[in-house]
């Protein structure tokens, strides 16, 4: 094909040059939006894996609390959640207990428990997660 010889020259290429502009700035975007989205994606599974160790937390308090009332003294040793959906956390129940007589000499007896949860070590996984709850009963 011949050029328009009613085109000045100067004006010849024009719209190669808008093209390969509109193809960067269309690149960009794609790129940004691929990188949200793995942004997004990080973000939803540690969200995902802070609720399991909540839960594992949870697990690990109730379990302390049942075997304070069963046995009226402090739980020894750390529930087993294996079987479970939370079997890659471990829980680790710590308890201290005071007694003393109220007004009416009656016995009481406080157990304050720590539950620990978490799935591995910091730093030794992209998904660590860490969560610890307490829990004071009588």
């Amino acid at each position: 094909m011949r050029p328009d010889p009613t085109l000045p020259r100067r004006d010849r290429g024009f719209g190669l040059v808008a093209a390969l502009f509109l193809i960067v700035v269309v690149t960009l975007v794609i790129i940004a939006m691929a990188r949200l989205s793995a942004v997004q994606h990080g973000s939803n599974s540690l969200a995902i894996q802070q609720a399991r160790a909540y839960q594992a937390a949870r697990a690990g308090l109730e379990w302390g609390i049942s075997r304070a009332f069963n046995a009226r003294v402090c739980p020894v040793g750390n529930p087993d959640l294996a079987g479970s959906g939370l079997a890659e956390f471990t829980v680790n129940v710590t308890c201290a207990s005071n007694s003393y007589t109220d007004n009416e000499g009656n016995p009481v007896q406080i157990f304050r428990l720590t539950a620990t949860a978490q799935n591995g070590t910091p730093g030794g996984r992209p998904d660590y997660a860490y969560r610890q709850l307490t829990a004071v009963v009588q």
